[in-house]
């Protein structure tokens, strides 16, 4: 997920680069929305690591 959330970023800084406003803003969403996720699933995921 980590790796999706750098692609969009990526994305997104090309196409405001490039003038294309709607899809920079519709990319660093998905971006943010994607980092937030794999933020919580990494966190949750070394929380329960250790229980059985």
């Amino acid at each position: 997920m980590f790796r999706w959330a750098i692609i969009f970023a990526i994305i997104a800084l090309i196409a405001s680069f490039l003038g294309f406003g709607g899809v920079a803003g519709i990319s660093k969403d998905f971006a943010v929305i994607l980092l937030i996720v794999a933020v919580i699933l990494a966190i949750v995921g070394f929380l329960t690591r250790g229980k059985s």
